[in-house]
């Protein structure tokens, strides 16, 4: 295990459910019962690696339940087709939907594990026609698969990427439409939203494929839009002060730790005072 005190533990993320959903979600459990946040959304939000996540120092600071229902890799399917999540969103003081990657969602060229999104299922006749040399069965994961599409046809990849913006589009609309109650839109990431995706070296930073375009279109779906993008200082610090094992150093040292985790929360809880 790695971490900076020397003999800690394992980092306990409390797994715990809720109502009839599926899900496994971060606990401790919070008693929806009374005025509660709630915080939907993938890895970082989950808070992988990180004793406290930005939904944790959010409760601190502001002195009320705030209920974490991130999904490690999770696209918008593992919680638009789970009906006590947007049920738990719409019934919070404020819903929290952090911006997700378009790669793990079903669409027309490929279909996802309905929870664990990040896993390829399968492809469509058309995919395969578009890319008749590749063999999809050796892909478990979207990224893989998306990656390994992009190194064999750039000009071709365009065609797979365009469905997948259209498909978060239709996807975060229908979403940010069915929370009734009051939402914050959250970008979090190293960079700002970008004028398009494009990537010479690769298919893209995460959230994968969401430009500034895209977030111009939805942003008056959310009461409001929080963009954090994490300080040079924080980028800095790596994988100080996270919590993994020694064969989990590569995917730590790809995520934002928690002096960025503490820039998401500060300035979540400036637009949050304002709307209670």
């Amino acid at each position: 295990m790695t971490y900076d005190v020397l003999g800690a533990a394992p980092l306990d993320y409390l797994p715990c459910r809720y109502g009839a959903s599926k899900l496994l979600f971060r606990g401790p459990r919070r008693d929806l019962s009374k005025p509660y946040l709630a915080f939907v959304g993938a890895t970082e939000t989950y808070g992988k690696f990180i004793d406290r996540p930005f939904p944790a120092l959010v409760e601190s600071a502001i002195g009320q339940n705030c209920a974490n229902f991130g999904q490690i890799n999770a696209g918008i399917d593992a919680f638009s087709t789970d009906p006590f999540v947007m049920n738990a969103a719409t019934d919070a003081q404020i819903a929290v939907v952090q911006v997700m990657g378009a790669q793990n969602m079903t669409n027309r060229f490929y279909a996802v594990h309905p929870r664990r999104n990040d896993r390829f299922i399968s492809t469509s006749p058309l995919l395969q026609t578009i890319y008749r040399e590749v063999d999809f069965a050796d892909f478990h994961f979207n990224k893989h698969m998306l990656k390994r599409l992009m190194e064999v046809s750039p000009e071709r990849f365009r065609t797979v990427r365009d469905e997948l913006q259209q498909a978060w589009m239709a996807r975060m609309r229908l979403m940010l439409k069915r929370i009734n109650g009051k939402s914050i839109l959250l970008w979090f990431s190293d960079h700002a939203p970008e004028e398009n995706g494009d990537d010479p070296e690769g298919i893209g930073r995460d959230p994968l494929f969401v430009t500034r375009a895209m977030m111009d279109e939805i942003t008056p779906l959310a009461t409001q839009v929080v963009e954090v993008v994490a300080s040079k200082a924080a980028i800095a610090q790596g994988t100080q002060n996270m919590v993994f094992d020694e064969m989990d150093r590569q995917v730590a040292s790809e995520l934002l730790g928690p002096m960025a985790h503490q820039e998401a929360a500060d300035a979540l809880v400036e637009v949050i005072q304002t709307m209670r």
